[in-house]
């Protein structure tokens, strides 16, 4: 690997992390930015540079643990205070029945997913559509919101919230944006909601990067390890920074901001592409 290589793993780990937990997409930003400029699929291969694309999440994953492990050290009871163990509504149960949907339909059509919503082409219409359901989450959501806590979820809302995550499968859409959307549209403050979003997101993420890893491990070598390990040092830093930001805007701007970038970034793109 060359200098110029490793840069541009850098800066697919700066997008990866900036844009992992915010509402935009980090999986359509990455393929629009490796597709129509870095091109690493060239170097690297198609299947590795897919698979690039989710291994950088582990360092978004790391991030995410790093800012929530009292709560999620908590789940599985190895968080204590003064000798107990912290007492929480909110459970594994709650995390495991939320992300159940989502990885079902993710192994029942990942090659599906993998072949052809990985585009540019695919992106654009994603963008839109997640900006329509983050456009209908803060316009149709309730007002004063009863949930404004992780211990006040049902199972049955982290499920239904859950239904609304398997939208993220396709390339573009979010999983942040769907999964917000979800939980701000069945009572949740955007707060809580985004809570529950990057706890939930922890599990689906390492999974999803781990089985990539395993079906596409004879593509991968290791002249490629540099590239992977910049790749997510950077997303891991750069992760960090955004999700402190991005949990005391939310709160505040709610959705509608991210809605209308998305749409702006989806026409700027149609016209590069269809014009």
């Amino acid at each position: 690997m060359d200098l110029l290589e490793l840069l541009k793993a850098l800066i697919l780990g700066f997008v990866e992390g900036m844009t992992e937990f915010a509402p935009v997409s980090s999986t359509g930003h990455l393929i629009i930015v490796d597709d129509m400029w870095l091109k690493t699929e060239e170097f690297l291969g198609k299947y590795p540079a897919i698979t690039f694309k989710i291994v950088i999440q582990l360092g978004s994953i790391l991030a995410v643990v790093v800012v929530f492990w009292k709560r999620l050290f908590s789940l599985v009871g190895l968080y204590k205070i003064d000798g107990k163990k912290i007492t929480s509504r909110f459970n594994l149960m709650h995390v495991i029945v939320g992300m159940l949907p989502a990885v079902i339909l993710g192994f029942a059509f990942k090659d599906l997913i993998d072949d052809y919503l990985f585009g540019v082409e695919t992106v654009i219409f994603a963008l839109i559509a997640g900006a329509l359901l983050m456009i209908a989450a803060d316009k149709f959501g309730p007002k004063r919101p009863k949930i404004q806590s992780l211990d006040q979820i049902t199972y049955r809302q982290a499920f239904t919230v859950g239904l609304v995550q398997c939208l993220s499968l396709w390339p573009g859409f979010s999983r942040s944006g769907a999964t917000i959307s979800g939980g701000v549209l069945f009572g949740m403050s955007h707060r809580t909601a985004a809570d529950f979003t990057f706890i939930m997101a922890v599990p689906i993420m390492a999974g999803a990067s781990l089985v990539s890893v395993m079906k596409n491990w004879e593509y991968i070598s290791m002249d490629d390890l540099s590239f992977y390990i910049v790749g997510f040092i950077s997303a891991f830093v750069f992760s960090l920074i955004s999700i402190r930001f991005f949990l005391k805007l939310i709160s505040k701007v709610k959705l509608m901001p991210f809605a209308l970038y998305r749409i702006f970034l989806a026409i700027i793109l149609a016209a590069i592409v269809f014009l």
